[in-house]
């Protein structure tokens, strides 16, 4: 079997040979060097031993994406504590509970989410200290903010001479005991993720040493990444996706990475993609569609609009001028983008596959640490994720996996270690063989190649029996006029469409509301005409506010089963 570094001697080894390269940048704000970052990090140490933190001891990070949260992840692994991403977007007391599950000592929060939080409502922590200066704002041992006062003068009786690549040596820490599931060498327990679950609160996903170095491994062999190439992080680093392609890989690269602080709209994405020309880039879907939809399409030829989505291009000058002007909108230097996280519109995906652009779609789950399957965008097969990751094994649970969908399961080196203080979620989730059930429905070529359906727990069932895959239909209903996006849902045994209108679009060409309704009422029987008779749409319901999102731009269809009825 493949021996491969650990995440420690991943990092350990990337610090030392680009001690003198820039590594993390807050956008518009301050850079730390590679030597800089692990000079914090001594720091971080520091107030660690002198409060009292063990290895294994827990340390949970909320807030946005910047170059101190990347400190702080750094900075607690290679103490050999366990991290505790937490996403931002969460609110406030599923926040502290996240802190009560996880048992966490510490908690590193941004100054925004701090105001919305209560100490009080987290008893066991023994500190918080602000992300932005890692000033502690709540001390409830007597070491800790000693320490924090302190570090920088035992930092220079630490190293008197200086701070040199040869001071860098973190420790190994050994294998749990307690992981009965966890079965090869290197299962450090090193970060507890928290999915954004559907109902009530998530589950710790335990992902060891081993499942983040085969990730990063596999983005290693599959992208062209070398030291002080740019990277700009716009996925949330509380999101395992984010973590590893964004923060983990380019750091173990040697990359220089940006953090942009703020939500990446199109046009922060254009700007700030014209001054850092990262070399690969990832995001979820939405910012790719929008981004086509309304800022490249409109720009070659206003009066074709959407339709060039649908028709086929036949000029070979407006098809190259629409590649050159897509490249030009992210920065024309980098070699992919990979799109995860959430399905991509069937239609923006034909679309970006004609024209040559250079996207392909990676397929994972936190529990995957994230990656289960991907492709190079050059050898990607429309409407597929590629095939199984190096390292992995993937299968469809069907007996026709070619035709018919079955449940996607998998299993392989990036397998989490099970769900924190939950065995039975575990055993739920992952069979006596090892193979973990994805949930998701889909079907394999006689290639490899892994082409997803949807969720089980969203496919509907019509009285008929016929099986409906929501996503399938929403992905071309979303292409169609003043369709911002949409979903399909079952009601009295009918399906419905619940759509949020692109008002915005709609009123610049001068639609009231009955204009509105009266093109949403076109839209169904268009979309219709190219649907078979069992997946007809019945009806038509206009949603007035956008459809409420996970943290990966997903809906939380849950919401809309009933609510909307």
């Amino acid at each position: 079997m493949e021996t491969l570094p650990g995440l420690t001697d991943y990092i350990e080894q990337s610090i030392v040979r680009h001690w003198d390269l820039d590594a993390l940048t807050d956008y518009k704000g301050a850079t730390l060097q590679y030597k800089d970052v692990a000079r914090k990090m001594a720091k971080f140490h520091i107030v660690l031993e002198a409060a009292g933190i063990k290895p294994g001891d827990k340390i949970a990070v909320c807030g946005r994406n910047s170059a101190h949260w990347a400190v702080t992840f750094l900075a607690t692994v290679t103490y050999g504590a366990v991290i505790v991403p937490i996403l931002h977007e969460f609110k406030a007391d599923n926040i502290h509970n996240i802190v009560n599950h996880s048992e966490a000592k510490l908690l590193l929060v941004g100054e925004r989410v701090w105001e919305n939080l209560d100490e009080k409502a987290m008893p066991a922590l023994i500190g918080i200290a602000l992300l932005e200066d890692f000033s502690v704002v709540v001390s409830r041992h007597q070491g800790l903010l000693q320490a924090y006062e302190t570090r920088n003068a035992i930092y220079g009786e630490r190293y008197p001479r200086n701070f040199r690549p040869e001071h860098i040596h973190y420790p190994r820490r050994a294998t749990e005991p307690t992981m009965q599931q966890a079965i090869h060498a290197d299962d450090t327990l090193c970060v507890i993720n928290y999915t954004s679950g559907t109902t009530g609160y998530s589950k710790g996903v335990m992902l060891s040493s081993r499942s983040l170095s085969s990730n990063i491994a596999y983005c290693q062999e599959m992208l062209p990444v070398k030291a002080g190439d740019h990277i700009v992080s716009m996925l949330p680093l509380g999101h395992v996706f984010g973590m590893v392609y964004d923060f983990l890989f380019g750091f173990c690269a040697g990359a220089h990475l940006f953090f942009l602080t703020r939500m990446p709209s199109p046009k922060i994405i254009a700007q700030s993609f014209a001054e850092i020309r990262p070399r690969v880039i990832s995001c979820v879907p939405l910012i790719v569609e929008k981004i086509i939809k309304k800022d490249i399409i409109p720009q070659v030829d206003n009066r074709i609009g959407r339709l060039l989505l649908r028709l086929p291009l036949v000029n070979d000058k407006i098809k190259a001028e629409l590649r050159k002007r897509a490249m030009e909108v992210f920065g024309n230097n980098f070699d992919e983008i990979i799109v995860g996280g959430a399905p991509f519109n069937a239609d923006v995906e034909r679309f970006l596959k004609y024209i040559g652009f250079p996207y392909t779609v990676a397929y994972g789950m936190t529990e995957c640490g994230p990656i289960i399957c991907s492709s190079r965008w050059d050898r990607l097969k429309l409407s597929s994720c590629g095939q199984a990751a190096s390292r992995m094994e993937v299968r469809i649970d069907s007996p026709q996996p070619e035709t018919v969908a079955g449940e996607i399961i998998c299993r392989g080196e990036n397998l989490m270690l099970g769900y924190y203080k939950n065995p039975e979620a575990t055993q739920q989730i992952i069979d006596v063989n090892g193979w973990l059930h994805t949930g998701d429905l889909g079907t394999m070529d006689c290639e490899g190649n892994v082409f997803v359906r949807g969720r089980s727990k969203n496919m509907l069932l019509t009285a008929s029996g016929q099986n409906i895959y929501p996503e399938e239909i929403e992905s071309k209903l979303n292409n169609m006029p003043y369709v911002s996006e949409s979903l399909i849902v079952l009601q009295k045994q009918q399906l419905v469409a619940l759509i949020y209108p692109d008002f915005e679009d709609a009123f610049a060409h001068g639609l009231q509301q009955a204009d509105i309704e009266r093109a949403m009422e076109e839209n169904r029987l268009e979309l219709n005409a190219m649907l078979p008779s069992y997946s007809q749409i019945a009806k038509v319901k206009i949603i007035f506010e956008e459809f409420e999102k996970t943290a990966k731009k997903s809906i939380k269809r849950f919401l809309y089963q009933e609510a909307k009825g």
